[in-house]
């Protein structure tokens, strides 16, 4: 029997009660259609990386995306959502497909990447969306949804808004670059992540992560006057972008922090990661990120959001 926790980047939850592995278009619209006639408690699972699930997920019904196909057409490209995102960003790279080399080494699938609007070192993918062929929960239906309709964000669009369903492919339209500066582009990237834990490795703790497990919080211009001169802060619009990682560790909690007795740390590297040193539950994670989201918010008066999916956890 499969758990969760042989699914999951950070290698924590449960046996679910229905496992389904959809390998094309056709069976993921119809085993999606299947556990929501069933159930309330259904997940669509890609690479597992921005999920924290239950131990006990006995009562979920899960779908695996395992989708694959890339075509392009008419200066587009669409890609399935089961397609592995790193080595999309290859072939984008070595087509000379501009735009999303900075958003390599990132975990995931295709599918996953529109519905957090996943960015890193000045990229976001919403920039190269053209759009998102959707099974809608609501309508029952497989739409299509332009860019603007995507509402896209900082980390954010209309999926993490209530509108529930499953991405079944995506669509985009790259700018043109040189394959070899856009490939030295995505190797530098790479090694930084690395250096950081964002690389997934089987051998290190500091990767059996979500990646950044909060986003960096956005306050208004006056509130950040009241933070110390040193708190990096990035102008968006007009408001202000703090950074989560420097909030955690001048808050007192050093990387690879960890509370007494429990299996979960912050990253030795990162102290934006939330870690599985081996053996942690979904339990520990959980009391882990809310004693930081505690102590960050006594000190500075921020409240941290996390950035994975909870799954089964209140």
């Amino acid at each position: 029997m499969t758990r969760l926790s042989e699914l999951t980047t950070i290698r924590v939850g449960g046996e679910p009660g229905k496992l389904l592995f959809a390998d094309t278009k056709e069976e993921l619209v119809t085993f999606a259609k299947q556990v929501w006639a069933d159930t309330d408690k259904w997940l669509i699972l890609g690479c597992g990386s921005n999920v924290v699930a239950s131990d006990d997920l006995s009562d979920y019904q899960v779908v695996l995306v395992e989708t694959k196909g890339i075509s392009v057409e008419g200066g587009l490209v669409t890609v399935q959502a089961g397609e592995i995102w790193g080595s999309f960003v290859d072939l984008a790279n070595q087509n000379g497909w501009a735009g999303i080399e900075s958003l390599a080494g990132i975990p995931g699938t295709v599918g996953a990447s529109p519905i957090q609007n996943i960015g890193a070192y000045g990229q976001e993918v919403s920039s190269v969306i053209e759009s998102v062929e959707f099974l809608d929960y609501e309508l029952g239906e497989v739409i299509v949804l332009d860019n603007e309709f995507c509402g896209f964000g900082y980390r954010d669009s209309v999926f993490k808004r209530g509108r529930v369903g499953v991405v079944l492919s995506v669509t985009f339209r790259f700018g043109k670059a040189d394959p070899a500066e856009l490939i030295s582009r995505s190797e530098e990237v790479v090694a930084l992540r690395r250096s950081k834990g964002m690389v997934l490795d089987k051998s290190d703790h500091d990767t059996w992560s979500c990646g950044s497990f909060f986003m960096n919080p956005i306050v208004s211009e006056s509130f950040a006057r009241t933070l110390p001169l040193d708190a990096p802060q990035w102008e968006v619009g007009d408001q202000v972008k703090l950074s989560a990682a420097w909030l955690i560790e001048q808050a007192g909690l050093s990387k690879g922090y960890a509370l007494p007795g429990s299996k979960a740390a912050i990253s030795t590297k990162h102290a934006l990661a939330i870690t599985n040193r081996g053996g942690a539950t979904s339990k520990e994670v959980v009391e882990l990120a809310r004693y930081i989201q505690e102590t960050v918010a006594n000190r500075f008066g921020v409240s941290l959001v996390p950035e994975p999916n909870l799954i089964g956890i209140s």
